[in-house]
């Protein structure tokens, strides 16, 4: 595929991508049909992420895709252009916030306007229902809100919580019983509602909330099933299936430890209520999915990682009595997408680390993966698009980008996946929920600092991992780069930051950039009315890393809220306004949206007098189509 068909269109701020699987190919017909069914299932929850998002997301979509399939009026006008561009926008974030941002969308065409849409299309009542939602911009204006100064859960417009106050809700948890051997992830299925006075959960299973959705997914897993690659993923669909119907949260551990053991399957697939970054309290899990399949030439290198576990663990630059003693069931593959669904979709992750449960994490281990024909799709697209020759310093830091970028990015998530999030541990009785809103930024920040210290290793090139130095001086110049600069695009002058990834990266550079001032270690430089910040001594930036590490896992280990909510708001949250508008000028020049999805490939079977022959992947062209076929 060449550079051009990687980049199918761009719309506003966000370009979309293709993506492709040339694993698939190598697959048996059995390994097909098995990533056929379980493409099927990874379609499945769609509308549970759309519902979990916001109350009102699956109206709206239902009345844009009866728009954009009957509408017969004028398509050329400037208005319905608009509309087009409004309703892409939503499908793309599963809603009517932004994916990254968690703004509400603001329609540049009129209430009137769409009224006259709906009515043309037979649907006058939904513009009765919709409109507040759409055009009152103060009304359900942010997903999630993670300001420590507000009850997070009445501010934020999500679906998790219904009449349910923040006190309301860490009240009802903490009085939760848990085994304290096996401690379930409480909430984690669940929405949160308060009928009558009293506090209860509408679990998410079949016969409860989500179960018409739920029964869906559970009958592509039957079929898939049938065709799993071993009997013991057959037993592991089989326990994620139970889970589905009972809604049990400790049959969901048996699967996650279920899961990570299994490691001789071709094909491989994440599905369920999983991570927790759409919830400011960090305990309700968005659905998603992932189809993905082993790719064993590149597979040889995190090996070496997940063989070598121990030997990070025990080296890492923090306290002795948050390491581990023992380091097990690690294992790290990684794979070609195969099919996204659910949060995963069109927005995906280019790696992931499994199960998020800490104990089980710390008594099993845990699986790590990085989607490689993602990244090679992210670096395809982003050549010659003048990102890096805008905001990178100097020539030398160009052409090491240009020959390293690739393989750095790609060692970098290793390395947060496998072996980051894999790490450390928490003292007997603390859990992850004290931390509240600041766990996810801070957790993400720990897994970061873990790969930015040990990619400047000699250990890498000893264990042949990296061919030079080179690679990390490169992830160094690239991670600087973009949290003090280049991330910036991705929010609106006078915002601060509040998705978690967003406040890792600044909270990391910022920091660093503030402790290493006296020394010069990392230097701002001006130019031309253009801002640069220079690494000069990586060395002693890569210290600087160790001693933030040190710091947030122990944070992390002791539980220490008021600590996160600290170093949290004073380096990860505000944003240097005239630097900002400097940067977004810089960038709008560029012409390259600052945020990419993707269209999935398409499955078909194969069948000849009742028995299937085949399965074909088709490469479809058009997002929109995609969108309102699914």
């Amino acid at each position: 595929m060449k550079f051009g068909n990687y980049v199918a269109e761009q719309f506003d701020d966000i370009r979309i991508l293709r993506y492709q699987v040339p694993a698939f190919e190598h697959l048996t017909l059995k390994e097909k049909i098995l990533v056929y069914y379980l493409s099927r299932a990874a379609s499945a929850g769609r509308d549970i992420l759309w519902d979990q998002n916001n109350e009102y997301n699956i109206e709206l979509r239902r009345i844009l895709e009866r728009i954009l399939l009957d509408y017969t009026g004028n398509r050329e006008c400037d208005e319905f252009r608009h509309f087009v561009v409004y309703a892409k926008k939503v499908f793309f974030a599963n809603g009517l916030h932004h994916h990254y941002s968690m703004d509400k969308f603001v329609p540049r065409f009129s209430a009137a306007y769409f009224r006259n849409l709906t009515e043309a299309v037979g649907q006058p009542e939904a513009f009765a229902r919709l409109e507040r939602i759409m055009f009152d911009p103060g009304f359900m204006a942010k997903r999630v809100v993670l300001d420590g100064d507000k009850d997070v859960v009445e501010a934020s417009a999500n679906n998790y919580y219904q009449g349910v106050t923040q006190k309301e809700a860490e009240r009802f948890y903490a009085a939760k019983q848990r085994d304290v051997e096996r401690p379930v992830s409480v909430g984690l299925n669940s929405t949160l509602v308060k009928r009558e006075g009293k506090v209860e959960e509408d679990v998410w299973k079949m016969g409860g909330k989500y179960g018409d959705c739920i029964e869906n997914i559970v009958f592509w897993l039957e079929k898939a099933k049938e065709y799993a690659c071993n009997e013991r993923q057959a037993d592991i669909i089989g326990i994620l299936i139970e889970y589905y119907r009972t809604g049990n949260l400790a049959l969901f551990d048996d699967f996650s430890i279920a899961w990570l053991k299994e490691k001789e399957g071709k094909v491989d697939f994440i599905n369920g209520f999983i991570e927790v970054y759409g919830d400011p309290l960090g305990l309700k899990g968005s659905w998603e999915a992932v189809v993905q399949i082993v790719d064993d030439e590149a597979c040889k290198r995190t090996s070496r990682l997940a063989e070598n576990a121990l030997w990070f663990e025990e080296n890492a630059p923090v306290e002795a009595r948050f390491k581990r003693m023992e380091v097990s069931g690690i294992t790290a593959r990684v794979m070609q997408v195969a099919q996204l669904g659910g949060d995963c979709y069109p927005a995906t992750p280019i790696g992931i680390n499994l199960p998020n449960s800490e104990w089980i994490r710390e008594r099993y281990g845990s699986k790590s993966v990085t989607f490689d024909n993602i990244t090679y799709a992210y670096h395809m697209a982003s050549l010659n698009s003048g990102v890096t020759d805008e905001f990178a310093y100097s020539d030398e830091e160009k052409e090491r980008s240009r020959e390293y970028g690739y393989l750095a990015g790609n060692i970098h998530t290793d390395l947060h996946e496998c072996l980051g999030h894999g790490s450390g541990k928490m003292l007997s009785g603390v859990t992850t929920e004290v931390l509240k809103n600041y766990y996810s930024t801070l957790e993400e920040a720990r897994a970061d600092l873990f790969a930015l210290y040990y990619i400047l290793d000699p250990k890498l090139e000893e264990l042949g991992i990296i061919p030079s130095i080179q690679v990390g001086m490169c992830e160094y110049d690239t991670y600087i780069r973009n949290g003090l600069l280049v991330q910036l695009t991705r929010i609106k002058p006078g915002d601060k930051l509040e998705e978690a990834h967003m406040r890792n990266r600044q909270l990391i550079a910022q920091w660093a950039y503030n402790q290493g001032l006296s020394d010069r270690v990392i230097e701002k430089v001006s130019e031309n009315g253009k801002t640069y910040f220079v690494i000069r001594d990586y060395q002693a930036l890569r210290a600087l890393f160790g001693k933030l590490l040190a710091e947030i896992q122990r944070i992390k280990s002791e539980g220490d809220y008021e600590a996160a909510r600290q170093l949290i708001e004073r380096y990860g949250v505000d944003v240097d306004g005239e630097l900002h508008c400097e940067v977004l000028k810089r960038y709008e020049r560029l012409n390259v949206p600052p945020y990419a999805g993707f269209i999935n490939p398409e499955y078909r079977l194969v069948e000849k007098e009742g028995r299937i022959t085949d399965v074909e992947v088709v490469y479809p062209e058009d997002y929109l189509t995609q969108m309102l076929h699914l």
